[in-house]
């Protein structure tokens, strides 16, 4: 008989990298040519954020990095750099576990959308240093304040559909272990 947290664990896992890889093919998919209109969220990095803060151990660093490096390659983007910042945002919120846990959803979700802008404003900062083209300010920023708006419906989401919740300061799961 295998532990029921670990199959819990890697179940979770399994399922972040398949809402990444659905995520990502409908990213690739040709449903709209219309130049000119707003871009979407990036539902990914709101649903990573959002796990890492509730569930740190189904999002482990090194799933992250894959998935957002094979991101990175398949919508050709400058490979590693996004991947760098989401690593190094994910780590942030990693490392403040113990604060972030009792925060209100209304500070959790400022402290998040501080996260998103700083991690995009780098992004544009490290295309300026090395003088690549960018897209316009007004366009991307567009898709991080879409990206803000939508983090609590990822959050209610994955609440809802899959039970991904911020553990209490002394719960525990079913083998007796703090979370």
């Amino acid at each position: 008989m295998g532990d029921p947290l670990r199959r819990d664990v890697l179940l979770h896992r399994a399922i972040y990298v398949a809402v990444a890889l659905f995520m990502l093919f409908l990213r690739l998919l040709p449903l709209d040519s219309t130049a000119g209109r707003l871009p979407g969220p990036d539902i990914l990095l709101c649903l990573t954020l959002a796990w890492v803060l509730r569930r740190p151990d189904y999002v482990p660093v090194l799933l992250i990095a894959t998935v957002v490096l094979l991101e990175d390659l398949l919508l050709m983007r400058p490979p590693g750099l996004w991947t760098a910042l989401v690593v190094l945002g994910s780590e942030v919120l990693r490392s403040r576990l113990a604060l972030t846990r009792e925060l209100s959803f209304l500070m959790e979700w400022l402290f998040i959308a501080m996260l998103m802008l700083a991690m995009f404003f780098l992004y544009r900062l490290a295309f300026a240093v090395t003088a690549l083209p960018q897209p316009g300010f007004g366009f991307a920023m567009a898709q991080v304040l879409a990206s803000i708006l939508v983090y609590p419906l990822v959050v209610g989401l994955s609440r809802i559909t899959l039970g991904v919740h911020k553990p209490g300061m002394g719960e525990l799961d079913d083998m007796g272990r703090r979370l």
